[in-house]
């Protein structure tokens, strides 16, 4: 028997060498498991279900963020609806039927090959759940579009400009183009419907950029600037010199080749200074502008390439005309009826515009609802009867048609709008502001709003196309409103953004109810100007201007909106003749103390004096103002010492208040249920010498908080994001100049820094690191500058840093005792590390995919951290744009590679000498990262 065996033993070694006996036992294992295997797919069918129902609900979040799903995750899913498990079912159920052991034995060969079908189904559904576990993102931001879609209505009789338009586009030699023609005539339409365009066809361009530049006295350079900066996805530094800044984004777009749309240029300016490049033939890049002047097109370099817009034609402008009326109206004029007077009234009214598309718009809008003869047939004469009037403009007569349907509050908010520049945008929150100060709304904030969305509807306020809180003003509809108030006798001195160096001359101010002086370079107001009726007063926005006269404010009694921001005033002089003012406006200005009485201003509502670094004295003037819904006096070098100073319980209406707090007692006494701590929206701390931690649990009382700012604490060692027991708005951090600064604890979500999108650290030196920065899923920009001892943004985990942060957790939960303490910190350090460990993989404790560290963050400014090491280990970054590095000569890794998540990433900006001595892992990636993402700097 042991010879047979023996015998035997070499063909069983080669049957084994070759996985037959392997393969036979599965079958054998198949077929005698059937019902055991069933059992295990049933189970593991509802754990791939459970894993699905993950996957699609964390890619259905991805979608709604206007994510794309990410392509192995989309396979996955393919895989998982292939799944053929309901014919295995009806199989294995039919062979069940079967159940004595004859009939088995019958049918052995059908059971062997179900049974086969079970395995191979578990082995898949097995598969495709441990994949499902694996994945670390389930979707990506989409490649940035070059070109950025503007608001766009159909357009009528600009077909041929826009196919001359692309001709010249594809001209090699046309580097300049440019668009002239009268104001209202279509250019912006034009360039929108051109933009768009580009959208849609094949080109070689990386980058088409939109900039409204109406510069009819100024150059905004700062706007333009801004533009560009956000659509190449640049960082933006408030405190940068325009010079400087211009150069760098000279160097920008020369590592482009972009198409740059400049609207309304009404002055020759150098291309160079806002940070544009002039395009040349070898660049390949091109730029458009349009003017109303052809001179200026001229001056600019399109002399060669220049396309005029006409006034539309008859048929063109009728078919705008309908265009705007309601399906009812069109009904109405377009009626076969012999004697269709509708159509009659709409033809003269439709020619009283004269073609221009700007007018017809207005127009059409007006009277888009009527349907009744009666009602077209009082349009018609009323536009008759503005044309009498002597001097009057043919389109002012008809566009005043569109104003003289608003009511009576619409019409005194939209003249109100002609008081700020011809060019540029307009703050919805400053106009609602300065009407309610104007008794225009009745304390009614959101009729406000309501009167601007009407405004824009009857296409005399426009939206920006950057911005939502902004609107903007064409400048015939502003003429226009200027034209009425002087028709009307109302008499507004309008000279805002003429680059002024004098005010007008006190004989203007005399008979004046509304009076803009704003964005000008005004250096004085040495004179006392008699205005009696005088209700509103813009000068913010003139830099130079550092003096008022003793008596300018005498004869000011209506007064209700004066605005001296963004000025260099160190005093006023004494306003308690004021007596009817209601905003008062002196942020970032230089005062160095308000005027004694100004408790005195009984109806005041609205106090800013944000950011008034000189400001010493208040002169418990604040605390008399019993009618204050705003007073904010956040980052001002003015604040409460002591706890007998905070006498602000008299101000019972307050809604808004931005304070800065430089004692601890205060602070706690703010925080202790104080009725002011519900109005508080800002908070900087300063010099609170006493403060060594700072609980933000503590502030729960201030449900509004929004932005806290601190600084100048010099014994502040620790700062707290505890466990959040009721819901925070906080949203901007700033933490400057913090010598004694060491720890940061952030909670487990949610914690009190769950909805921060902005993070600004500076001068705190003590701070090796910001691992806690992962915490904040919302954070969407991180600035760090002049951290001497700062080595690394994230730290990995390691054990030394798994016990300080483990002692830490627990000594701030205070829930245990001493003896408690030395089980309970090793313990925690280890369950909380290993859980932030594996969520920078991707993964979790419990199997579960988790989502990125940084998931919204989008721009990381370092300045002058000179110990800095490396941000973190190469990760995911799905929502990052820009890397700005200066001076961090020490900084030899950025976690940025090809082989991770960065599908928004348009620059590295830093210089050339620290980006050679960058070290990579992957040395194939450099070449591709530097000739795509990086500028010098």
């Amino acid at each position: 028997m042991a010879d047979a065996i023996s015998c035997l033993q070499p063909l069983c070694d080669c049957l084994d060498g070759t996985g037959l006996l392997d393969a036979a036992g599965r079958e054998v294992a198949s077929f005698l498991r059937l019902k055991s295997n069933w059992g295990d797919l049933d189970k593991a069918r509802e754990s791939l279900g459970a894993v699905e129902r993950m996957v699609r609900g964390r890619v259905t979040a991805e979608l709604n963020k206007l994510n794309v799903c990410d392509p192995q995750v989309e396979l996955w899913l393919r895989r998982v609806d292939e799944l053929k498990l309901g014919a295995i079912d009806e199989d294995y159920s039919s062979l069940m039927n079967y159940s004595s052991i004859c009939q088995c034995t019958r049918h052995a060969a059908r059971r062997s090959w179900i049974g086969k079908r079970i395995v191979e189904a578990l082995d898949e559904v097995n598969k495709l759940i441990e994949e499902g576990r694996r994945f670390k993102k389930f979707g990506f931001k989409p490649s940035p579009e070059i070109v950025e879609r503007l608001p766009q209505t159909k357009t009528f009789g600009l077909e041929t400009m826009l196919v001359q338009l692309h001709d010249l586009l594809e001209k090699a030699d046309s580097n300049i183009i440019g668009i002239w023609g009268q104001g209202g005539i279509g250019k912006t339409t034009l360039l929108h419907a051109f933009n768009n365009d580009l959208e849609k066809k094949v080109h070689n361009y990386q980058v088409v950029i939109f900039i409204e530049v109406s510069n009819s006295e100024t150059l905004d350079t700062l706007e333009m600037q801004k533009t560009i900066s956000e659509r190449l996805n640049l960082p933006w530094n408030e405190a940068e010199i325009t010079v400087k800044r211009a150069r760098f984004l000279v160097k920008a777009l020369s590592r482009k080749r972009f198409v740059l749309l400049l609207d309304d240029v009404r002055k020759k300016f150098r291309l160079e200074d806002v940070g544009i490049p002039t395009p040349d033939t070898n660049s390949q890049s091109k730029l458009i502008l349009t003017s109303r002047f052809q001179e200026v097109c001229y001056q600019m370099g399109a002399q060669r390439n220049l396309i005029k817009m006409d006034l539309l034609d008859n048929d063109a402008a009728w078919k705008l005309f309908l265009s705007k009326l309601s399906t009812e109206a069109c009904a109405a004029v377009e009626s076969p009826s012999p004697s269709n007077v509708v159509r009659d009234h709409a033809i003269a009214i439709a020619q009283s515009c004269g073609g221009l598309p700007l007018a017809l718009n207005v127009i059409g809008t007006a009277v888009a609802g009527y349907e009744e003869p009666r009602d077209w047939n009082s349009a018609a004469d009323a536009i008759k009867e503005n044309m009498k009037f002597e001097g009057v403009d043919e389109m002012f007569a008809t566009l005043k048609y569109s104003f003289d349907r608003l009511t009576p509050t619409q019409q005194q908010c939209f003249l109100y709008c002609t008081l700020f520049p011809e060019y540029g945008s307009i703050s919805k929150e400053h106009l609602v502001d300065y009407w309610l100060a104007e008794g225009l709304l009745l304390d009614d904030r959101e009729k406000g709003n309501q009167i601007i969305r009407s405004l824009i509807s009857a296409c005399l306020l426009q939206t920006t196309s950057s911005m939502s809180s902004k609107v903007k003003m064409h400048h015939i509809i502003r003429h226009l409103g200027l034209w009425l108030v002087n028709r009307e006798d109302r008499s507004f001195v309008v000279k805002a953004g003429m680059a002024l160096d004098n005010a007008p001359p006190a004989i203007e101010w005399k008979e004046a109810t509304r009076i803009s002086i704003m964005s000008n370079n005004i250096t004085e107001l040495s004179f006392s100007p008699k205005c009696e009726n005088l209700t509103t007063l813009l000068i913010q926005n003139n830099p130079k201007l550092n003096k008022l006269g003793w008596g300018f404010f005498k004869y000011m009694r209506s007064l209700k909106v004066l605005d001296l921001s963004h000025t260099a005033i160190t005093s006023i002089p004494e306003c308690d003749t004021l007596v009817a003012l209601q905003h008062l406006d002196l942020s970032y200005t230089h005062i160095m103390r308000l005027p004694e009485r100004l408790w005195l201003l009984k109806e005041l509502r609205h106090l800013d004096l944000s950011v008034t670094v000189a400001l010493e004295d208040t002169l418990n003037n604040c605390s008399k103002l019993h009618k204050l819904r705003v007073l904010n006096l956040f980052r001002s070098h003015y604040g409460i010492r002591d706890v007998d100073d905070l006498n602000l319980d008299s101000l019972r209406d307050l809604l808004f208040l931005g304070i800065t707090i430089y004692s601890q007692d205060v602070l706690k006494k703010l925080n202790e249920t104080h009725p002011l701590a519900k109005s508080t929206h800002r908070l900087n701390l300063k010099y609170c010498g006493d403060m060594q931690s700072i609980k933000i649990s503590d502030f729960n009382h201030m449900k509004h908080l929004e932005e806290l700012h601190v600084e100048s604490c010099y014994d502040l060692n620790t700062l707290v994001a505890d466990t959040e027991l009721t819901t925070s708005c906080l949203q901007a951090l700033t933490l400057s100049v913090l010598p004694s600064l060491e720890n940061v604890l952030v909670a487990p979500m949610p914690h009190n820094f769950r909805y921060v999108r902005k993070l600004s650290i500076s001068q705190c030196p003590k701070l090796l690191n910001i691992t806690w920065v992962r915490r904040l899923e919302l954070l969407e920009r991180l600035v760090i500058s002049n951290c001497d001892e700062m080595l690394t943004i994230v730290e990995e985990a390691n054990s030394t840093e798994e016990q300080q942060y483990g002692t830490q957790t627990i000594k701030m939960q205070g829930y245990y005792s001493e003896e408690q303490d030395d089980h309970a910190m090793a313990e925690s350090s280890r369950n909380e590390w290993n859980d932030d460990y594996q969520s920078v993989n991707g993964e979790s404790t419990n199997g579960a995919t988790r989502q990125p560290d940084f998931p919204k963050l989008r721009s990381i400014v370092l300045t002058d951290v000179k110990k800095l090491r490396s941000i973190c280990t190469p990760r995911d970054f799905p929502c990052l744009e820009t890397l700005r590095v200066e001076d961090c000569p020490n900084l030899r890794h950025i976690p940025l590679c090809s082989t991770h998540n960065c599908g928004k990433l348009k620059q590295i900006c830093g210089s050339s000498d620290w980006w050679k001595k960058l070290q990579w892992e992957d040395k194939e990636a450099v070449a591709h990262m530097e000739s795509k993402y990086f500028i010098p700097i």
